[in-house]
């Protein structure tokens, strides 16, 4: 009934945002002005790993969607090239109007997956977070590459490596994680943690996780059911939860909007405040 939706509906979320709500003007004034201060790199490297169909290539799409301000869908989402059980090592730029691109650059890979003769291997995340991974490269899930490769790039430029690693994980599938993933994901944590390499996490799909959200997104940050998912994804990644953020990606919109934006634009500024602070010290 209309009583038992709308009580739901009253005690699954605070009566305060658990975490302040993102502004979008703030967060898209700053995302289109950044430059990198070292002048050694082009654009900062954003790494997407999680596991298969966690929403990483949905991500880029709706970053993208953002800044254009229409729906796009450049990126190969894990869905698309199931038939193979491959993909390639692709990096995606964002076009700024007249003036070029955005001065960061993401990386999509092949996701982790519980089989071990599909998904992404977990050495060929290790080098690419080193830069050892040429463009185009074709992830094969059981035999990962190595120096003989014609993909592999034995001395990387500081463009070429990774500076920022993201986490991607749909909200309603954190206690469902396998644990081959969750080691997977640890294990790529720990090298990067080895190199200093800053990380954040992504929550994705909230509106399909939690019927708050799905009523109104401006619940994002109100929901109980979310808040607990941020919480346990930092006990599985032993990532703080304040690194942790909760986006809804474009799926059937046929427009951007600002409320969906807002989340989007305010995970992206902390994903390169993180990317600056990390090459200002390299």
């Amino acid at each position: 009934s209309v009583y038992v939706l709308t009580h739901y509906l009253l005690v699954a979320v605070f009566s305060q945002p658990w975490r302040p709500l993102p502004k979008n003007n703030e967060d898209l004034n700053f995302v289109k002005s950044y430059e990198p201060q070292n002048k050694n790199i082009t654009q900062l490297r954003i790494l997407l790993h999680g596991p298969f169909g966690a929403g990483k290539s949905s991500f880029i799409n709706s970053v993208d969607s953002v800044l254009q301000g229409r729906i796009t869908g450049r990126a190969l989402t894990d869905a698309t090239s199931i038939k193979s059980f491959t993909k390639k090592y692709i990096s995606y730029k964002i076009e700024r109007g007249n003036e070029g691109y955005y001065s960061f650059i993401f990386t999509d890979i092949m996701g982790f997956e519980q089989n071990a003769s599909r998904g992404i291997h977990i050495e060929d995340v290790k080098l690419a977070l080193r830069g050892h991974v040429a463009e185009g490269y074709k992830f094969v899930p059981n035999s990962p590459m190595t120096q003989d490769s014609g993909s592999y790039q034995a001395s990387p430029s500081l463009d070429d490596r990774v500076h920022v690693l993201v986490s991607v994980i749909p909200a309603g599938r954190v206690n469902l994680l396998s644990d081959s993933v969750v080691k997977k994901m640890r294990e790529v944590r720990l090298e990067a943690c080895e190199m200093g390499i800053p990380q954040v996490a992504i929550l994705t799909k909230v509106d399909e996780a939690c019927p708050t959200v799905n009523n109104n997104i401006e619940n994002i940050y109100k929901s109980k059911y979310l808040k607990q998912q941020v919480d346990r994804l930092s006990v599985i990644l032993g990532l703080p939860s304040n690194c942790i953020y909760l986006v809804k990606n474009y799926g059937t919109e046929n427009s951007p909007n600002d409320d969906i934006n807002a989340p989007i634009l305010s995970a992206l500024r902390q994903i390169i405040s993180y990317g600056e602070d990390f090459v200002n010290d390299l």
